[in-house]
């Protein structure tokens, strides 16, 4: 079925790959996630050396196999002593505030550098509090763009938190020039949204979130449920000549833990290829936007 509209003169549509930082090393919360899906397996890597959701090589490779590029969103949350005595009391905030990688360790430091130097994206992954909070988003995004030696031009609040029009205003204020917080960790598809959002009527673009990976999965039976989904709304946005966004942590590229996920993220990115879509990261799709416009 041939598309509504095109994405631009050379593709039908766009598919921005995403990823969130959120945990690249297993911790303390592992015992949390075993027995919140049942599932023991999730303690092995605990007592091993194994380092399940350390899989940037790994989903770097399988994008350079498939000739893509993605965005990768780091996070600098706070730490939990840097709370009032009265926050640690909540279990939530241990959830939050502790067991998340430091930005600046040599490893990180080193990953990003490599994620940059490779042509990938990096961006921000605005921490928890920081969607109403100006002055600790740019912090954040000077601390970052030191580690990267370069300028970041977007990104993403971390559990999509926001405040609106608020929030995308911080954005446009610290010299983000998009964002891509907007949408559900409860649903998926376009509900009608196939282009970006211009909020302030400038340069300034959001990206709405169409599909991430947990989502899909939690609301679909199996796997090959979760793929007729995926295909359906690919095709969906070739048919409508929209801009879809898909968020995949890189923790859930562990296969062991989280069957199924890695197969559908590389089915998606060759199906939107085959489907004649454009597939890379949101701040090159941006670049893309602005030499169409007049």
């Amino acid at each position: 079925m041939m598309a509504d509209r095109s994405f631009d003169d050379d593709y039908e549509f766009a598919l921005c790959l995403t990823h969130d930082v959120d945990r690249p090393y297993k911790t303390f919360q592992a015992p949390y996630y075993a027995a919140a899906e049942r599932d023991p397996s999730h303690l092995r890597s605990l007592v091993t050396d194994e380092r399940p959701y350390w899989q940037f090589e790994e989903l770097m490779a399988l994008e350079d196999d498939l000739d893509v590029r993605s965005a990768w969103y780091f996070l600098n949350e706070k730490r939990l002593w840097e709370q009032s005595p009265r926050e640690w009391l909540e279990p939530r905030n241990w959830m939050l505030y502790t067991g998340r990688y430091d930005i600046m360790d040599p490893e990180i430091v080193d990953v990003v550098r490599a994620l940059d130097d490779g042509g990938w994206e990096v961006g921000l992954h605005g921490s928890y509090d920081s969607y109403d909070d100006r002055e600790r988003l740019g912090y954040e995004k000077r601390v970052l763009e030191n580690v990267l030696g370069d300028t970041v031009r977007g990104g993403r609040q971390h559990y999509l938190n926001t405040k609106l029009p608020e929030t995308w205003e911080h954005h446009r204020e610290i010299g983000l020039r998009y964002d891509a917080s907007y949408g559900s960790s409860d649903s998926y598809g376009f509900d009608g949204q196939y282009d970006v959002l211009r909020p302030f009527d400038d340069e300034f673009v959001v990206f709405p979130l169409t599909v991430m990976e947990t989502t899909l999965f939690s609301q679909t039976p199996s796997v090959d449920a979760a793929w007729r989904e995926c295909r359906r709304l690919l095709e969906e946005a070739a048919d409508n000549g929209a801009i879809m966004t898909a968020l995949w942590h890189p923790r859930y590229l562990n296969e062991d833990e989280f069957p199924g996920y890695r197969t559908i993220y590389r089915r998606m990115i060759e199906k939107a290829k085959a489907l004649g879509g454009w597939v890379g990261p949101p701040a090159e799709c941006y670049e893309r936007l602005a030499a169409a416009t007049p």
